[in-house]
């Protein structure tokens, strides 16, 4: 197949490529930048600039995959890809849902209104959804809404803190700090897990093009699955069953120090991501549906996931070759001093 990714540079676009290469497709990045998987085509190209996609909306692709957050980024893109393009794979969020409060919801939840504005991210993802469907219909699109990615490579921090934590607990006979309530739900989709199922989405709308009377490109039927929305998630787990498998990816057998939610939070311990932060942490019970969607229509179309264990492994195996840890999340010795200490 021909494979167009529009990226190919950050994370999940580099392992999108990547599995596609390793599938045997011919794959085009377009890209601002040049750091493409060796055996891709470049086509460096800004597309904040009408024309970026001039040059490959002249050639026939079997499949294009686009993990944009800016609707105007996605509307060229359909635009100029739909009389070229079998099938537009689209990567969205479970962010794109007005509520998050209910758990085990699916794809028939409500969305937010939506906005062009990039900063708005879930807002933002309705509109790109809407323009793909709007231009290539449910039966030559797929829109993937990701819950939480992670796994090697996760510049976030979210899904290597733990086990880096609990690995460096060990090597300096610390505890670590863990919150206190552990029955919350969390969810971590392997990024080399999404991106198969997205290749896969890619490979099952093959479609035939042939010629039309003018000669221009046209769109023959549709065959395979994987078209319409789905829920790309994790398996859901207990925080505590999360901490569990970091232990277990980490080797390491180290105390914790539980602190209920207000303790955490008097203490300056933001939830979730970013800087003094515990990862996946998310005391706020209007937020307990973002990490508890069950993905039954995605398993049921080829989503395969591998064990939690494996997936906190490898991301602990890379953040070991990392520079600076933590990064992106989670709790430096000195921050885990102050926790842990009355007068914190």
């Amino acid at each position: 197949m021909r494979i167009l990714v529009l990226g190919g540079t950050a994370w999940l676009g580099r392992t999108v490529v990547q599995r596609a290469l390793d599938a045997g497709h011919d794959v085009t990045c377009v890209a601002r930048g040049s750091d493409v998987p060796a055996g891709a085509r470049l086509v460096q190209a800004d597309r904040d600039h009408d024309d970026a996609l001039t040059a490959v909306s002249r050639e026939h692709w079997d499949a294009v995959v686009d993990v944009s957050r800016t609707p105007e980024h996605v509307r060229r893109a359909v635009r100029d890809l739909e009389p070229v393009a079998r099938r537009y794979v689209f990567v969205s969020t479970v962010s794109v849902y007005a509520s998050q409060a209910e758990q085990g919801a699916d794809e028939h939840a409500a969305v937010l209104e939506p906005s062009d504005d990039p900063a708005e991210y879930g807002a933002a993802k309705v509109a790109c959804e809407r323009a793909v469907l709007d231009a290539f219909g449910a039966e030559r699109a797929s829109i993937a809404r990701a819950g939480l990615v992670g796994g090697p490579g996760d510049h976030t921090g979210r899904s290597g803190y733990w086990p880096w934590r609990f690995a460096r607990a060990a090597a300096g006979g610390r505890a670590v700090v863990v919150p206190a309530r552990t029955d919350r739900p969390t969810s971590v989709i392997d990024v080399r897990d999404l991106a198969d199922w997205l290749v896969g989405a890619a490979q099952d709308g093959a479609a035939r093009i042939g010629a039309a009377q003018d000669g221009a490109a046209r769109i023959g039927a549709i065959q395979g699955g994987r078209a319409g929305v789905y829920d790309v998630t994790g398996e859901v787990v207990t925080l505590g069953q999360h901490l569990d498998a970091a232990r277990t990816a980490a080797a390491a057998a180290v105390p914790v120090v539980p602190l209920a939610d207000d303790v955490l939070l008097a203490r300056g311990v933001a939830p979730w991501a970013g800087p003094r932060s515990l990862p996946l942490w998310i005391p706020d019970d209007d937020h307990q549906g973002m990490n508890d969607r069950p993905a039954t229509r995605a398993r049921s179309a080829g989503l395969k996931r591998r064990p939690l264990a494996e997936t906190l492994a490898d991301a602990l195996a890379w953040e070991q070759l990392q520079p600076d840890q933590p990064h992106g999340a989670g709790l430096s010795d000195a921050d885990e001093d102050v926790v842990q200490s009355a007068e914190g």
